[in-house]
């Protein structure tokens, strides 16, 4: 059995050690978090979409069968999934189970971060970019006008919040509401595959009927009560922030409430037939 030369040992570690240091000085190195993870984001997306794709073609009896604009809004569809998944674990993380944004330390909250949660948030900017690019690169195929202003605010104000670090807590309490994504995105693949009438998807209209109520309607007003008590904090921040703070979240609240209302009548009608 040959040996490898030593030389070529020697090389690889090199090339290794050279390699742990351009992660560590450049790519994730805080002036360049913002713009690495934005990136690492957008890669995300597009290894989703072509996952999805290549998954769904072996195991899903239904893709063969799709349109071609089926299949590219079931493939976006994985995308938002993946980071649906991905950004409410991490949001959670911070606002319920790191002590980065608690009140026992010094310091004001609105002006607290770290490079995790502003990885996490360039990661979302990624996605938020490349979902509102095929949102109006297929209008009005995967969503009307509500996407385009919803991707456009939220892009605006995580971005904001990423390369400012200002009030990341408020940014994450509202990312939360990404948690009924993969909910709604269920019930498409199932009415897709012809299941509306299955127990599944009953059972998944309840659950988006739970999870919106928490994520998007009463998280939304704990975050409000929050900036209430918080209010000599958040003054302070600068004045597009400040805007921001109030602004988006009040947008993105009223569209929520009625998304809500829609939910509400779609889950009265199904189990009204049901009975």
């Amino acid at each position: 059995m040959r040996t490898v030369p030593k030389h070529t040992v020697m090389a690889i570690k090199s090339y290794h050690s050279q390699a742990q240091l351009l992660v560590k000085n450049y790519l994730f190195a805080d002036p360049f978090i913002p713009y690495t993870s934005i990136l690492g984001g957008i890669l995300a997306c597009k290894v989703a979409y072509d996952l999805t794709q290549l998954i769904s073609s072996f195991y899903s009896k239904t893709y063969p069968g799709l349109t071609k604009i089926q299949r590219v809004e079931w493939n976006n569809r994985g995308i938002s999934t993946v980071h649906a998944v991905f950004i409410s674990a991490l949001s959670l993380y911070f606002v319920f189970g790191s002590k980065l944004f608690s009140d026992e330390l010094a310091g004001l909250l609105v002006f607290r971060s770290s490079p995790l949660s502003t990885f996490g948030l360039g990661v979302s900017v990624g996605y938020f970019l490349s979902d509102l690019g095929m949102i109006l690169w297929l209008y009005p195929t995967l969503g009307g006008i509500e996407y385009v202003i919803h991707h456009t605010l939220s892009g605006i104000a995580v971005a904001y919040s990423m390369f400012t670090g200002e009030a990341q807590l408020y940014t994450y309490m509202v990312l939360i509401s990404e948690v009924t994504t993969p909910e709604i995105n269920i019930r498409w693949y199932l009415d897709t595959a012809g299941m509306k009438r299955s127990t599944a998807y009953l059972i998944n209209g309840v659950v988006i009927f739970l999870a919106w109520l928490i994520a998007r309607v009463l998280l939304f007003g704990y975050m409000f009560y929050h900036v209430y008590l918080h209010y000599t904090q958040v003054i302070k921040m600068h004045a597009f922030g400040y805007v921001l703070v109030f602004g988006v979240p009040s947008v993105l609240a009223i569209m929520n409430l009625i998304w809500f209302g829609k939910i509400v009548k779609g889950v009265v009608k199904v189990l009204t037939k049901r009975q």
